[in-house]
């Protein structure tokens, strides 16, 4: 037996040994065939008169040390004027760490390629960049209509790509890389000129120790109207966090904000919103003095520091500029205003971190970005909503809830409809209500309700209403309402006096103009100026806004960031108001959509439509924290149901969902409005089962796999406990649900008695959870020792000759496979010899130069001759994309490039905001 265990041993080695010398020499063939540097390419590729394409690749490299740059030029393929529409990315994340594309009128060389990160830069002359590729980062996609004019007059008559090779092991089986990108191109004029916006600190100083510094920068924008689609933000190893925001009349909107030890590729802007001549466009760099023992400045060395935002934007062919700048410092006065957002970390998986050395980042950083403030935790770490089944302890006595809200004390309210019933005969198709003769209904349609327990504590709004809709609350707890058969919107006090402080709209007397209704659904209340919002509703598309006192404003319908494809509104159903944000979001019903807007002139900022929404949003709420949680749920559609009838709870920024939910001890049949208490409570009223729903956060991880086992569990104290013959310990990992704290579960199973598994107490349990079954493992499954002996002896005699065979047995085929496993592996050894590869030597062209030019190089973005300017400041090191050339990464994981992730479409420029 010893023979063959050695035997196996040596066997499973080998193959392990075996399997890993395959693992790498399989996946870099995957990507040798995709970087085939011995391929035929054709650069050029004319597909018709007006559209063509340009490959730009390197020309078969091998690195030889770490953080290598190279570059390569390849002239415009025109002289006339040309757009770029798209780029299509040729790289994997496990060769190539970041690729750049510049345009320049003279670049350093225009033969073969050259080492772009010492002593060299990209170009001569002013730098443009136009793209940027990262491992985990979305390729930049431009939007339908927009191009990047080159050629012509625009001085950009060279391409200069740029690629940073990270860690050289990546190359140890010499092969030889040819990553880069298609342009596709066309000299069609295009209607809007893509363009890039810099915005950079020039004289910022982090001193040591410090724990928080900020870099401000800020700039009034003078130009024709631009608009923002897609952001990048560059720091080196202390930037923790850049944001962007366009301030317009002291109204902050986030342009886009992301650490920069993410990818630094260009993503898509936060929101879509345009730039107009007046604006202020500010930007702040968070950094971290801490582990430095000198003062930090802006450079472009490794130990300094930049702060960089680029907005990447379009504007009309006729009025474009295509690159603009701002290195002014901002004001303390006017960022004391800045989002709070600005100043919070984002967390960052250790996986996707850029550091700025091939070490990894000090694990206090890590563990600093890793515990956000709870303005920046994700719903999904840890809660989930579910049901309070025995919620309210009393029956209500509901007729159709039409309508939730809160007031200031965290009280539920709840408007419904009484005895009246919303049927097919209720309205004509005017939408005129047929149905006055009932009178107006007899019971309290307000309800006061304890969110705790369910208890009335008040009750109002008789004789008043027809048909309700819509309620909601303001600062001084005022409820304001809707009544669609009365096509009015009342102010009434909260006393329950049922005194009308305000009416808006005629009587029974529907309209479209600025005194009239039809069917209004809801309001929404701004709590610092008053100002009113109604969606005007079933007959009407559009949002009105009246002043406190119920003054006519302004009104709007749905927004678009496709100007092709802007729709109406489809029933305004439901609105919020986001004070954090100073928007307004609707719930678009029939279209399935949420839009939101900017509160003070109607302007569109965002759409979230999701495929689980089945084709309806019924009723949205929100809450601020979190950075922004919009929470809703849909309906049944017209024509049928297509999506299960449930709540979601939708990040504002990213517009994923990241819960949803349902009751379990009954269903959703019409879900028909929500709210959202401040300790994350949510309340839910059908409007076809006359009743209100609560839903409480539970630990999202534990609640799932309860159900999946199929055991019931009843919550207590924080713990799952259950009762009788079998208890568990269960540890919430980190890696799952991203708790801080393990918590300890006991969970019931109906598993078969074990034999003589002594009842334990469930305390017992925790501390001796694995004894039982340790102790049963170690009982012998033979008779005792009064067994016969004279059996055993004679069967280790007939054991010892079988074991002598069976390990010959064995022993001849595992020759044969280390033979053959041998063989396989010199084979592929062979298979990336010499093959295409480029030894790592400039072109001539290249090393005249090298020869000739000794010193500094102006740097990307002309930052190295910006910065030079500046007292105090030096060049050195600017010779890398602005410089780009500190961001250093070591990839030791395998991975995937990330799925193309599509900008929207461009908006029709706007005469107004």
């Amino acid at each position: 037996m010893g023979i063959l265990g050695c035997g196996v041993l040596v066997f499973a080695l080998f193959f392990q040994c075996h399997s890993r010398s395959v693992q790498n020499p399989m996946f870099r063939f995957k990507r040798f065939q995709d970087n085939d540097c011995s391929r035929t390419r054709h650069p050029f590729v004319l597909s018709n008169p007006y559209n063509f394409s340009l490959d730009i690749r390197l020309p078969g490299v091998i690195p030889t040390e770490s953080d290598s740059y190279y570059c390569m030029a390849v002239p415009v393929p025109t002289s006339q004027e040309a757009y770029i529409v798209d780029f299509v990315p040729h790289a994997t994340m496990d060769t190539a760490h970041h690729m750049i594309l510049y345009g320049c009128k003279t670049p350093y060389a225009t033969q073969g390629y050259w080492d772009c990160g010492k002593e060299l830069g990209t170009c001569r002359d002013q730098t443009k960049i136009m793209y940027a590729w990262a491992r985990n980062a979305p390729p930049t996609k431009l939007p339908k209509d927009v191009g990047f004019k080159v050629g012509g007059d625009t001085r950009i008559n060279y391409f200069v790509l740029q690629i940073h090779y990270g860690d050289v092991k990546n190359f140890r089986d010499h092969h030889s890389d040819c990553s880069g990108l298609t342009l596709r191109m066309t000299s069609k004029r295009q209607p809007f000129i893509a363009g890039m916006y810099l915005m950079m600190s020039v004289d910022t100083v982090i001193p040591p120790g410090k724990k928080v510094t900020n870099a401000d920068i800020a700039c009034t924008y003078t130009s024709s109207p631009m608009y923002p689609f897609a952001f990048r933000t560059h720091t080196h190893s202390l930037g923790k966090v850049v944001s962007g925001y366009r301030v317009r009349n002291g109204q902050w909107t986030q342009i886009g904000r992301q650490s920069p030890l993410l990818p630094q590729a260009f993503y898509p802007v936060t929101n879509t919103i345009d730039v107009r001549n007046g604006d202020i466009l500010a930007a702040r760099c968070v950094f971290t003095g801490e582990g430095r023992t000198a003062v930090t400045q802006i450079g472009g060395t490794s130990n300094d520091e930049m702060c960089n935002f680029y907005i990447m934007y379009y504007m009309d062919n006729t009025r474009a500029v295509p690159y603009m700048n701002c290195g002014d410092d901002g004001s303390s006065e006017l960022f004391r205003n800045i989002p709070s957002e600005a100043n919070i970390p984002i967390p960052v998986s250790p996986d996707h971190m850029m550091s700025m050395k091939h070490e990894s980042a000090p694990h206090k950083d890590v563990v600093e970005l890793q515990e956000p403030k709870k303005e920046e935790e994700v719903l999904d770490q840890g809660a989930h909503l579910v049901e309070v089944s025995d919620w309210p302890e009393a029956d209500l006595q509901l007729g159709q809830v039409s309508g939730l809200a809160l007031n200031s004390n965290g009280d539920l309210i709840i408007f419904h409809r009484g005895d009246h019933i919303w049927g097919i005969n209720s309205f004509n198709l005017n939408g005129i209500y047929q149905q006055k003769d009932l009178g107006p209904i007899q019971q309290s349609t307000i309800m006061v309700v304890d969110p705790v327990k369910g208890k009335v504590l008040k009750a109002s709004g008789r004789n008043m209403f027809y048909m309700p809709h819509g309620i909601t609350t303001d600062k001084d707890d005022n409820y304001w309402v809707t009544d669609v058969a009365l096509h009015q919107v009342f102010k009434l006090s909260s006393d329950g006096k049922d005194r009308q402080l305000l009416v808006l709209g005629e009587a029974f007397e529907p309209g479209s103009d600025k005194k009239h209704f039809c069917q209004p659904t809801d309001v929404a209340v701004d709590p610092v100026t008053g100002n009113v919002y109604v969606s005007d509703g079933y007959c009407n598309s559009r949002i009105l806004k009246f002043s406190p006192e119920g003054k006519y404003i302004s009104h709007w319908g749905a927004g678009s960031s496709d100007r092709k494809r802007r729709a109406s509104f489809l029933i305004p159903h439901s609105l919020t108001f986001l004070p954090d944000k100073q928007e307004l979001c609707v719930a678009d019903r029939d279209h399935g959509r949420i839009q939101c807007f900017m509160a003070d002139t109607g302007e569109f900022v965002k759409e979230i439509k999701k495929e689980q929404f089945g084709g309806e949003v019924f009723a949205i709420a929100y809450s601020p924290v979190q950075g922004g949680l919009i929470y809703a749920v849909n309906g049944v559609p017209r024509d049928g149901q297509v999506a299960p009838l449930q709540g979601f709870a939708i990040s504002y920024s990213s517009k994923e969902i990241l819960d949803s939910f349902s009751p379990d001890a009954q269903e959703f049949k019409l879900p028909h409005d929500i709210v959202v208490t401040a300790d994350g409570n949510v309340f839910v009223g059908d409007a076809a089962s006359d009743s209100v729903m609560k839903f409480v956060q539970s630990a999202k991880a534990e609640h799932r796999s309860v159900k999946k086992g199929g055991i019931e569990v009843q919550e207590i104290e924080g713990k799952l406990f259950g009762s009788s013959s079998f208890f568990m310990t269960q540890r919430a990992s980190l890696g799952q649900s991203q708790v801080d704290s393990e918590t300890e579960t006991f969970l019931q199973a109906n598993l078969k008695p074990l034999p003589k598994f002594p009842a334990q107490h469930p305390v017992a349990g925790v501390q001796k959870m694995q004894e039982p079954s340790q102790k049963q493992h170690q009982q012998p499954l033979a008779a005792p020792e009064e067994k016969e002996t004279s059996k055993t002896a004679a069967n280790q005699s007939a054991r010892g000759a079988s074991t002598t065979i069976i390990t010959t047995l064995l022993l001849v085929p595992l020759v044969l496979v280390i033979a053959v496993g041998a063989f396989i592996r010199w084979k592929r050894g062979r298979m990336y010899s010499d093959d295409c590869q480029v030894k790592l030597e400039p072109s001539g062209s290249a090393g005249g130069i090298l020869g000739k030019i000794r010193g500094k190089a102006a740097g990307s973005l002309n930052l190295g001759n910006f910065f030079a300017s500046h007292k105090g400041y030096t060049r050195h090191g600017f010779d890398r994309l602005s410089t780009e050339g500190s961001d250093l990464e070591k990839d030791d994981e395998d991975g995937t490039d990330s799925e193309n992730e599509e900008y929207s479409a461009p908006p029709a420029p706007m005469s107004s905001s």
